[in-house]
């Protein structure tokens, strides 16, 4: 069948209808006939946007990043502050649209919205931080979002509680512990382990400066 002459839908509207089929149904229900469908067109009219459903596909992971939040400047300048709210934001973008979490390995976020990541590295450099930890700090806080937020919309918990499903108190004792001492809720746990990874970084970072000096 031709692709016709003129578009009949537009690039913005096949990727919220490729969404909402995914939020819907899953991601296994995604497939061009079934998103033209959605959309009252034919399978060609797609490809005026797209070249293939992968290409959709990261349209969709561009989308569900660009709708993070970015935090408000810190009066002071509180980079660490900023980023792990960043980061709190990026997993709540993510869990919006559980079913389509794992695009997101495909499809990593600095590929599909390194406008972003831009803005975050300007902020770095305007707090002060060396140019030579942006890297690690970006890629680091990446890891940490993605992996949080992944692993939560694939295998869902109750909201306030974290543990291992299979621990036995008598085969794993001091984990069977831990997991009775926890008081935390995975968000929380989350932010814990941003909030410590910062200031690793910050404190790595005063100890090179330091040593420069």
């Amino acid at each position: 069948m031709a692709r016709p002459s003129q578009p009949l839908i537009s690039r913005t509207a096949t990727v919220e209808a490729a969404l909402v089929i995914i939020d819907s149904e899953g991601l296994e229900a995604l497939s061009l006939p079934r998103l033209a469908r959605e959309l009252n067109v034919k399978a060609p009219s797609l490809y005026h946007h797209f070249t293939d459903k992968n290409e959709i596909l990261s349209a969709v992971a561009s989308r569900i990043i660009s709708k993070t939040t970015l935090p408000r400047p810190s009066p002071t300048d509180d980079w660490a502050e900023w980023f792990t709210q960043l980061a709190l934001n990026t997993r709540v973008a993510v869990l919006r649209h559980r079913n389509a979490a794992p695009i997101l390995l495909q499809h990593l976020p600095r590929e599909v919205t390194t406008d972003l990541y831009e803005r975050a590295a300007s902020y770095l450099a305007k707090c002060g931080v060396p140019v030579e930890l942006h890297m690690q700090i970006l890629d680091g806080l990446e890891k940490l979002a993605l992996g949080s937020a992944i692993a939560e919309a694939t295998h869902p918990r109750p909201k306030n509680r974290i543990g291992f499903e299979h621990v036995d108190p008598e085969a794993h004792p001091t984990l069977s512990a831990a997991v009775k001492a926890n008081k935390l809720t995975p968000r929380q746990i989350f932010e814990h382990t941003v909030r410590c990874y910062l200031l690793g970084m910050a404190h790595f970072g005063q100890l090179d400066h330091e040593d420069i000096a």
